[in-house]
């Protein structure tokens, strides 16, 4: 593991998006955030958008994303967010929003995610969890390099944060059975491999592109109730009530959930430092694989961060959704 010393900031579990961005004007930053018609999403547009940020809500349902848009344009005093239709699980969907994109990118919020109550799959067989949290995502970012490299050039680097979860700390990638083609299929665990490849689209993106200006990290926004939970089973309902009521987590609002997101896309301690997970503000410390989550709710696992696995899992990525 590591020994280096972590990446810290001021903020903590209970500071909120606005206190992150305090004094800090965006005005001419381009910013792009998925999944943002609800939840954590609409809270960090609004945040961004209030610091001055041009914002492209990047949504599956136009309409909502259009009354949020409005929303937060009435809330902020500032321009509406722009909104942009976006089905991660639409290859050819991501596709032709990549497309449309005109002009540099200077921050690209992969904020969006699925929670499935059972086995569901995209037309080319993918396991859905696995498809648009990661897939999608990865689809998405590649397609706009070269738009986040203009806008690096631009000001002086460009972001990426890829929103992860604790959930990572269930399950690795499973490289030889990414689709449940073989195996059981358990939402929890397809769901955690989703969210470890989060984590490690953060090493492998800044190993790439750094160079080019662009970092990206991995963030866990902690535990916030959102539309998220909707399709959760009885037993992943019970499972999280188990950890809640072992203090494995506290619920955040949706201010607070949204805090760490923010930290990764405008703290200076993260400007040209990436691959990193965040926990509450902070670098997360690294745990062995068969580290405990009760006794390490703020960790990151290393199978979250190794970068032999971050490596093979871009060039799965990439075959996968090859032409």
């Amino acid at each position: 593991m590591e020994t280096r010393p972590l990446v810290s900031t001021p903020f903590t579990a209970s500071s909120t998006a606005d206190e992150v961005l305090e004094g800090i004007d965006l005005t001419g930053v381009r910013a792009i955030v998925t999944g943002a018609s609800s939840g954590l999403g609409i809270e960090t547009a609004r945040a961004l958008t209030a610091a001055g940020a041009e914002v492209t809500l990047a949504v599956r349902n136009t309409a909502s994303g259009v009354t949020v848009a409005e929303t937060i344009g009435r809330s902020t005093g500032a321009a509406p967010p722009r909104v942009a239709r976006l089905d991660l699980a639409d290859r050819a969907g991501v596709t032709r929003f990549v497309d449309a994109w005109d002009g540099p990118l200077h921050l690209l919020v992969n904020n969006a995610g699925v929670v499935t109550g059972g086995l569901e799959r995209t037309p080319e067989g993918w396991e859905l969890h696995f498809a648009t949290n990661h897939l999608g995502h990865f689809a998405l970012a590649t397609g706009l390099h070269r738009a986040l490299a203009r806008g690096a050039a631009e000001r002086d680097g460009a972001r990426i944060v890829s929103v992860s979860s604790t959930a990572h700390m269930r399950s690795g990638i499973d490289f030889d059975d990414l689709h449940f083609q073989h195996r059981s299929h358990d939402p929890q665990t397809a769901y955690a491999q989703s969210k470890t490849a989060n984590s490690l689209f953060a090493v492998e993106a800044t190993r790439l592109w750094a160079s080019d200006g662009i970092v990206a990290n991995a963030v866990n926004p902690g535990g916030v109730a959102t539309g998220l939970q909707r399709n959760f089973t009885p037993e992943q309902k019970a499972s999280l009530d188990a950890a809640e009521a072992a203090g494995i987590f506290t619920y955040k609002t949706v201010e607070q959930g949204a805090a760490t997101s923010v930290v990764a896309a405008v703290a200076p301690e993260f400007a040209h430092s990436g691959g990193h997970y965040l926990d509450d503000g902070q670098e997360a410390y690294p745990v062995p694989n068969d580290a405990d989550l009760a006794q390490h709710p703020h960790g990151v696992k290393e199978w979250a961060l190794d970068p032999a696995a971050a490596q093979r899992l871009w060039t799965v990525s990439t075959d996968l959704l090859r032409p």
